[in-house]
């Protein structure tokens, strides 16, 4: 299959999120639908406490050839944050004229709750400052979809939006790495983010 994109450097997404959210099957999707599309991946995970509501950090590195699984700190073309303080707080990963894709909600890690790192007072100012940053109500798409476990999908469908893959290439990535029995919200899910990506200015 001939890749879709064509890229003389890897293209890399970080994806950030609190344990729980779906990050890594969100990783997996992208993996996937990258290596439907013909392209190298090489895809790195970092669990942590992610069992008990730590951070989780998840990169895909996709293109002609890629040679680690490692993005180096601002180089991240894309970034996905599931919930608005891990946009904050892993922002350096993004490169200058990069996307940042962020859930609008807060679910603050136990990691930072327990007093490593306060909450900042000032978040929606701090996230404005950013150009290129997307908030998305992700929570409140998936719901639309038929449950709020879907708002990782939701967030898949919005970047679907940033990298000309096929729609083939996204699909069959889902039913690769989504159960049967849950396919069908997911689905739904993922059109409802691409939809709400593709309707902002």
């Amino acid at each position: 299959m001939t890749a879709s994109l064509t890229l003389s450097a890897p293209f890399n997404i970080s994806l950030v999120g609190v344990g729980g959210q779906g990050i890594l099957l969100t990783s997996n999707i992208l993996a996937h639908a990258a290596m439907n599309a013909g392209h190298d991946v090489k895809k790195s995970e970092v669990h942590g406490m992610s069992q008990r509501g730590g951070t989780v950090m998840s990169q895909v590195r996709f293109g002609q050839k890629v040679h680690s699984p490692i993005i180096p700190d601002g180089a991240s073309d894309i970034l996905i944050a599931f919930e608005r303080l891990e946009a904050l707080r892993w922002a350096h990963l993004v490169r200058p004229g990069g996307r940042i894709l962020v859930n609008n909600m807060d679910r603050v890690p136990i990691t930072v709750s327990s007093g490593l790192q306060p909450p900042a007072a000032d978040m929606d100012a701090r996230l404005a400052a950013y150009p290129g940053l997307v908030l998305l109500e992700a929570n409140a798409l998936a719901e639309q979809a038929g449950t709020i476990r879907t708002a990782n999908v939701v967030l898949v469908g919005a970047l679907s939006t940033l990298i000309p893959f096929e729609p083939d290439h996204w699909q069959n990535a889902m039913r690769e790495c989504i159960r049967e029995a849950y396919l069908e919200v997911n689905q739904r899910a993922f059109e409802l983010g691409r939809a709400a990506m593709m309707s902002k200015p």
